[in-house]
């Protein structure tokens, strides 16, 4: 009950206000102030960008990983031969 009472002394008028504020400041350059749309769309281009590029790194990564693994599987393989053989 100590919760209702509580959220019931807080006004409607505040609590949406602050929501609305909150969602506005999406773009902020940091330093309080609202960027222009065209700083919205270069910093949108720019962190594009950085996502490619990290995807690029990372699949890079992945493919060295998987060719790293297939040549160690090579090499497990032509021991094994070689030990059946000799």
């Amino acid at each position: 009950m100590a919760l209702r009472s509580a959220i019931a002394r807080i006004p409607r008028s505040s609590a949406i206000g602050l929501t609305t504020r909150s969602s506005s400041r999406c773009f902020s350059d940091g330093k309080g102030r609202v960027l222009s749309e065209e700083e919205k769309a270069a910093e949108n281009v720019y962190i594009q960008k950085m996502e490619r590029e990290r995807l690029a790194k990372l699949k890079l990564k992945q493919k060295a990983e998987k060719e790293k693994a297939e040549a160690a599987e090579e090499k497990s393989d032509k021991k094994s031969e070689e030990t059946h053989k000799g």
